[in-house]
């Protein structure tokens, strides 16, 4: 019988030492649900343990063959390019390995569903959905494609629920910026928002939109304000990981390359087409020995 390949789960990485924890967590927790494969997880920059070190646990564990899953809401510069090149970096590193690699995580209906779970815990029980405004607000990215991912989570969250509407902002990289977008649902006439953190964990960005949310509501005393949890550890993000990877694992990636800035030449971003794949590099991450390889050039490297 032949060996499933080991799980690898790639993480943003925060300063926020509440959110890195509640990454290992997750990632111990999807060990506990299938012992049949090694399990591993590290981050891109920020947090340890880094990539390259999960990378290694699996091979000290025997692994010689893993799919990689982006813990990721939208493919951006992390999950295009920074990803990729690191896991390359590694098969230089541990020779006889090799890697599928999964696609992000949203927008998919069992995210969807969380988060109106979220919204539900978050208003009061008496309000009539009709009456209710969301603004949806993403991390934010220099790259187009990403930002529209948001865009989209909010339109699918929007249908069939009966809000009144669902907007989008940032908290950072990218407008409109959290108070920007409480100013937008107050032209349209919303007396009753609920803010909704597209985030999966704890963390500094998450925390930065709840503080802006107060302030602007201390400022706006005629518009209720309510502000909503970030998705969290739950069973269908549990299951999601599991669904990417065994996605990685048969080779149904189904990546969506039509408006991505690696190769197609949209307006202002001209200059990224085709540029050659660089790893990112962060203190965290001691197995480099590189100095020329600095930067952020991100290639398009997964399956088409």
């Amino acid at each position: 019988m032949t060996t499933p390949p080991a799980l690898l789960i790639a993480g943003h990485g925060t300063r926020d030492d509440a959110g890195a924890e509640a990454f290992r967590d997750f990632v111990r927790e999807l060990g506990r649900r299938h012992p049949e494969l090694p399990v591993a997880g590290g981050f891109i920059e920020l947090s340890p343990p880094p990539l390259g070190e999960a990378v290694a646990e699996l091979v000290e564990r025997g692994a010689r063959r893993f799919a990689a899953v982006p813990l990721m809401l939208v493919s951006a510069g992390h999950a295009k390019g920074d990803i990729p090149a690191a896991l390359a970096r590694e098969k230089e590193r541990h020779s006889g390995i090799s890697y599928t690699y999964g696609r992000p995580l949203g927008p998919h209906p069992a995210l969807l569903s969380v988060l109106e779970r979220r919204l539900a815990e978050a208003v009061d029980p008496s309000w009539d959905p009709a009456g209710v405004t969301v603004l949806l607000v993403g991390r934010g990215s220099t790259d187009p494609d990403a930002n529209a991912e948001v865009f989209k989570a909010a339109r699918l969250l929007w249908e069939g629920r009966g809000y009144a509407g669902v907007e989008t902002a940032f908290v950072s990289l990218a407008a409109p910026d959290v108070p920007g977008g409480l100013d937008r649902c107050a032209r349209l006439g919303a007396r009753r928002v609920v803010v909704l953190p597209y985030f999966l964990f704890t963390g500094i960005l998450p925390d930065r939109v709840r503080l802006q949310t107060q302030e602007w509501a201390a400022a706006h005393p005629e518009t209720e304000v309510r502000s909503a949890d970030v998705i969290g550890p739950e069973p269908e993000l549990l299951d999601l990981v599991w669904e990417r990877y065994e996605e990685a694992v048969k080779g149904d990636l189904r990546m969506n390359c039509d408006s991505c800035v690696y190769r197609i030449a949209l307006p202002g971003f001209e200059d990224k087409v085709g540029q050659p794949q660089q790893p990112h590099f962060h203190p965290d991450d001691d197995g480099h020995h590189h100095g020329h390889h600095h930067g952020h050039g991100h290639a398009h490297s997964h399956a088409h």
